[in-house]
């Protein structure tokens, strides 16, 4: 048997659990019609498969009509989701992982326009800045009706043979009643603690009558708000000892933090750039005070640091769930001694930042995570070995000479500069971000492993690629930025990438034209206004930053905002022109004929990129298929066979941002489906 603490066994009442590695409940959106079909199932049983102890779905599943998930959550107040439930859980069972679910209302956390048009419920009037929503105050009919959906919803899950459930507390209904900030009720279910307390407490009570004394319910929750006037961490370690003292629940899932605002959900779930593990010792501190199993997850992204969170004795489960996005056979790897062959969480936060805005969670570098119906996290071996030939080493680039490599062909990858990144080489020269590294150097590292061939400092032509005498070549060359987007003055502005490069020097009085809405221009904007400079963010759009996102955000602002920063939305730069030693911006209105002037020291203009391409129609006629794709096949999962031109040598692909200005994610999708059926 194993000595590694993360392998130990852990017994949950009568429960074994074969690791000390769990999946907290969390919702990838991925449910069909409110229930956990095929998508959700794999994605869960995939992790299973690998070893993972216990797998928990369904963050936030809703108990109620009138708590209508605003990212497409499981629908547990319908009766149809107990066969959906089993399906899952028998599956995931085979394979040795205990399953469990989360439950909740959602309280004033959603909208009055989704669903059925309900009004919105807690214990007062105070809207949640998230989602914008003026709650109803609850009445005593409401707590009623509530109270027994919950007992029902938990009655369907142990139908559905879970192995038990969670109750979600922290910014949801449960916790809407303890706070003071969110409870404004008279008694007996507002004022003191204990008023406070009672709803959860009747809650648990009417699900004990329902399921028994036997059924695993545990509580996730904040054991400290951390924020003026909000439950102290005094008041949530007594919380914590009620909880425990009461008989009615089996373990604590302790978080720290509040999440009715982006910044208070960024601090609760940490992204790149921030503190691993921030919460750790206060779950800790909670395990101490409690002697009670505690389990819990935030940033800890790597092994080591799981390690120490059960060795150290802080937790009995440890949570790695945004972890097991970007590498579900994790606990498999640690079993075979193979904790390099990790796929690293980068912490982008793709994966949540999507759902939070309305699509499914998808991991920035692991396309197959969410599409385990159609992608495979273990590419196959080819019937056929072939030579492929990939001119480019970005992220697309790298990921198509890693696929190919596992498939067992011979690989050469041709790239100009001297060494593997492209844009991604310049996102990590900053601190903050220094983590999205981690998607090329495990590339690196998996493709050495395999014997590609690299070719650093090559310009590769079309006589160098053929010179390979390849089977397939794939054009990952990526682009360059795209400034030309102005009648006049054209000449006079830079990039973003240019200050991100450090190929120009920032300026004193600076703006930015942002007509991408993505990192590159507020990565600019940080690294400038860090020297003191003045800065202006100017976008056409609506709002600043769309592709950024809300958790991503948040960092950004944290520098800007304490800064010379201004942010001027829907207003577009036209020209450019020189006054003096200083530049006459003129910004002009997609909404009338209305007209600005800014006088700056430097103007900066952040618009996507235009693809390197040239190599790619220099090859187009000599293949095979003269780069045509059949999309049909791309998307079910079927091989590439067009070949209109059967005199052609090699069939030739281009992908990532030599197709067309996209993301990492992109990018990486694109090689995945493409080369794991070539």
């Amino acid at each position: 048997m194993s000595s590694d603490p993360l392998l130990q066994p852990y017994r949950l009442k009568h429960l074994t659990l074969r690791n000390r590695i769990m999946i907290t409940s969390h919702e990838p959106a991925y449910p069909e019609d409110g229930m956990p079909k095929g998508r959700y199932r794999a994605y869960h049983v995939e992790r299973a498969k690998a070893g993972v102890a216990l797998t928990m779905t369904a963050g936030s599943a809703s108990v109620a009509r009138d708590s209508p998930p605003v990212f497409n959550n499981i629908l547990a107040w319908k009766d149809e989701v107990v066969g959906w439930m089993k399906q899952l859980t028998d599956e995931c069972h085979d394979h040795g992982a205990a399953v469990m679910i989360q439950l909740t209302h959602l309280g004033r956390r959603t909208r009055w326009d989704k669903a059925d048009w309900l009004p919105v419920v807690t214990s007062s009037h105070e809207r949640e800045a998230a989602h914008r929503t003026f709650p109803k105050r609850i009445e005593d009919w409401d707590i009623t009706r509530i109270i027994r959906d919950y007992a029902d919803a938990a009655e369907r899950m142990k139908a559905a043979g879970v192995d038990g459930i969670e109750l979600e507390a922290y910014g949801h209904l449960l916790e809407q009643f303890w706070s003071p900030l969110t409870n404004d009720l008279e008694a007996p279910w507002g004022g003191s603690l204990d008023n406070r307390l009672r709803f959860t407490f009747e809650v648990l009570r009417a699900i004990r009558k329902r399921v028994g004394a036997d059924f695993i319910v545990g509580l996730r929750y904040t054991g400290d708000q951390d924020m003026p006037g909000g439950m102290h961490r005094d008041e949530g370690i007594e919380v914590s000892h009620r909880l425990r003292d009461s008989g009615l629940v089996d373990f604590l899932n302790v978080v720290k933090g509040h999440i009715d605002t982006d910044a208070g959900l960024t601090d609760l779930i940490p992204v790149q750039g921030m503190r691993n593990a921030p919460h750790l010792d206060f779950a800790g501190e909670i395990r101490a005070a409690t002697g009670f199993p505690v389990f819990h997850a935030a940033k800890i992204p790597d092994v080591p640091t799981a390690r120490h969170a059960i060795a150290s004795g802080k937790l009995d489960m440890v949570g790695m769930t945004r972890a097991h996005m970007a590498d579900p056979h994790l606990v498999r790897k640690i079993i075979e001694g193979r904790e390099d062959d990790i796929r690293p969480c980068v912490g982008a936060n793709y994966c949540l930042d999507r759902i939070y805005q309305g699509g499914m969670a998808f991991c920035l570098h692991n396309a197959a995570t969410g599409r385990e119906e159609t992608l495979p996290h273990t590419v196959p071996a080819a019937a056929v070995k072939r030579r492929i030939t990939i001119v480019g080493a970005g992220p697309a680039g790298m990921e198509a000479a890693r696929v190919a490599a596992e498939r067992g062909h011979t690989v050469t990858v041709f790239e100009a500069a001297d060494q593997p990144g492209g844009q991604i080489r310049l996102t990590a020269r900053d601190e903050r971000r220094r983590e999205m590294g981690a998607i090329i150097a495990w590339r690196l590292v998996q493709c050495e492993k395999r014997g590609v061939r690299f070719h650093f400092n090559t310009f590769a032509d079309a006589d160098a690629v053929r010179a390979t005498a390849p089977d397939a070549v794939i054009i990952a060359t990526g682009g360059l930025p795209h400034t030309e987007v102005l009648t006049a003055g054209n000449d006079l502005v830079h990039s973003a990438w240019d200050i991100l490069a450090g190929d120009v020097k920032p300026g004193g009085d600076v703006l930015i034209y942002d007509d991408a809405g993505d990192h590159a221009a507020l990565q600019a904007a940080d690294l400038i206004s860090a020297t003191g400079a003045r800065v202006e963010i100017v976008t056409p759009d609506r709002s600043f930053s769309p592709e950024v996102m809300a958790m991503n955000l948040v960092p950004y602002m944290r520098n800007l905002q304490k800064r010379d920063t201004t942010f001027t939305v829907t207003w577009r730069l036209l020209s450019v022109t020189r006054e003096g030693n200083r530049l006459r911006a003129h910004l002009g209105s997609d909404y009338g004929d209305f007209l600005r002037e800014r006088l700056v020291d430097q103007v900066i203009v952040n618009h996507g990129t235009r693809p390197l391409d040239d190599l790619y129609f220099a090859l187009k006629p000599l293949s095979s298929n003269l780069g045509a794709v059949d999309y049909e096949a791309l998307v079910s999962g079927g091989e590439q066979t067009l070949s209109p031109n059967p005199e052609g040598s090699f069939s030739l692909f281009r992908i990532g941002d030599a197709v067309s200005a996209r993301n990492t994610h992109a990018a990486i999708l694109d090689a995945l489906r493409l080369l794991k059926d070539l």
